[in-house]
Order: structure tokens, then C-alpha cells, then sequence
């Protein structure tokens, strides 16, 4: 077993950093800590075949597969091999700034585009497929996977989409706008956000909360489907709805007369 805490954020146009030496001699990785803590180990792994598997530290811990009172449980059937790896949709995206720079990174959550002063908004205009949509001002957009529906999208007001469903969502944040509603679009789709040149103050982008980007106005983001995907290691058989009920703690008494008084 190799122990290794996490290091530094990787530079924004990392698609794919060069991976550690001892990855190559690791079966599964297993991550002690919360959300953010499982995401910088999906940095390091991305690209390899070696799937991650999360002990919830943190808050919430969606994307944990167990708590730390689990621990000897897991990694008893973690060394049986009693588990199944889910391949992750992952999202590229490239940001063309008004230098002529074209940047270009992933995100297996989500990446936003955001106001870096609050007491303004940004003007943003939305588009898929090299068609616009609408413009408006906002506080600014989030573009998300399925396995990112949960994380900061689910907070903005956007749907929970099941991680095996092919899909990319832009969900608006705060938008000053009749029709600014999420969207889900398909996996050939190309979501575009365009920071318009009468913005007064600049935007940040940032990748899973990790990597980030200054934006000037007449910046242009594309989000795409990731030609790369993510392996997470799963020891629990059940669906993706018993997920959501724990994790959210969801009340569900009286389903099909169950728990009723």
C-alpha cells in the first residue's frame, strides 16, 4: 500500500499531466477525504485504468463510495476484488481569449464561468452547436456532466441526471431573464458562452472548483463531450436513486406502503 497526500493544483491547461512513477504499480486508488480531495485524485489517475474509490471525510461526499466507519469493510472487499468500475463522462473545454490564447482543459464535475466582482453582473451570451440561444446578464453559467448534475448544478437549480446518461447540462446562475432555464443537450452537442465586450469587468472560469482562468470580455468558452473518461470503483450494487436517498437524506416513508404509521 502507498499513502501519498494531495498536491498542488495542477496549472489550468493540464489536459493530461504527466503521471506519477507509482501509479503504475497501483490497482485502485483510494482517497480519504471529501468531495474536492476525490476530484484531485481523479486528476492524477485520468488518462490510466486505475479507478478511484472515495472514504467520505467532508460534508457531504457524493462521490464517496463509504464513510470512515465503513473503512475495514471496504478495504476487505476492496482486496477480494468484490467491486465494478463506472466509466465517467468527462467534459473538455477549450477558452479563447481576446489575445488570440486558445486554453484548453477538463473537468469531470463541471466548469463555470463566473462574476469575479460582486457587486455587478456579467453579460453572457449562451449557444449550442454554433447557434445562439439568448444573451443575458447574470452571475454566470455552469456547464456540467451527469456526475456534476449533483455538485454546484443541483444547487443552481438544475435537474439530477443519472450518470450513465450520455448528457451536458448549462445551468445559468442568477440570470436576469425570461427563458434562462437549464439545459440538457446530447453528447455530440458543442455548449458555447461568450463573455460580450460590453461587460464591464472581467470573469473567472474555474474547473471543478480547482483549476482557474481570468476571462476579459470577447472571451469565448466551448465545453465538450471529454474524449477521455473517468474510472470510479463501486462496492455498493445498488441504483443510483439509493444514492440520492442517503446522501440527501430524502424522506421516503410510505413508498409502496413502507414506513407508514
Amino acid at each position: 500500500m502507498t499513502v501519498r497526500a494531495a498536491e498542488e493544483i495542477a496549472p489550468f491547461d493540464a489536459v493530461l499531466p504527466p503521471q506519477p512513477s507509482w501509479l503504475r504499480e497501483v490497482e485502485v486508488v483510494v482517497v480519504l477525504g471529501g468531495d474536492g480531495t476525490i476530484l484531485r485524485a481523479v486528476e492524477l489517475v485520468r488518462g490510466t485504468d486505475v479507478p478511484v474509490v472515495g472514504i467520505n471525510l467532508g460534508h457531504m461526499g457524493f462521490l464517496a463510495e463509504s464513510d470512515v466507519a465503513e473503512i475495514t469493510d471496504l478495504v476487505d472487499q476492496i482486496a477480494r476484488r468484490d467491486y465494478t468500475v463506472e466509466r465517467r463522462m468527462t467534459i473538455d473545454v477549450r477558452a479563447y481569449t481576446p489575445d488570440g490564447r486558445v486554453h484548453e482543459t477538463w473537468a469531470m464535475n463541471e466548469a463555470t464561468v463566473g462574476k469575479n466582482r460582486p457587486e455587478r453582473m456579467i453579460e453572457l451570451a449562451i449557444g449550442v452547436d454554433g447557434r445562439a440561444l439568448e444573451t443575458f446578464g447574470c452571475d454566470g453559467v455552469v456547464l456540467a456532466t451527469p456526475t456534476g448534475s449533483t455538485a454546484y448544478a443541483f444547487s443552481a437549480g438544475g435537474p439530477v441526471v443519472w450518470p450513465d446518461v450520455d448528457a451536458m447540462l448549462l445551468v445559468p446562475l442568477s440570470a436576469h431573464a425570461l427563458f434562462a432555464r437549464p439545459l440538457v443537450v446530447g453528447p455530440a452537442s458543442v455548449l458555447e458562452v461568450e463573455l460580450l465586450t460590453r461587460t464591464a469587468t472581467p470573469a473567472t472560469m474555474w474547473c471543478d472548483g480547482r483549476r482557474t482562468l481570468d476571462l476579459p470580455p470577447g472571451s469565448r468558452v466551448e465545453a465538450r463531450r471529454g474524449a477521455v473518461p473517468v474510472a470510479i470503483a463501486r462496492l455498493s450494487p445498488g441504483p443510483f436513486s439509493e444514492r440520492l436517498v442517503r446522501r440527501f437524506d430524502l424522506p421516503v416513508a410510505g413508498w409502496r406502503g413502507r414506513g407508514q404509521q
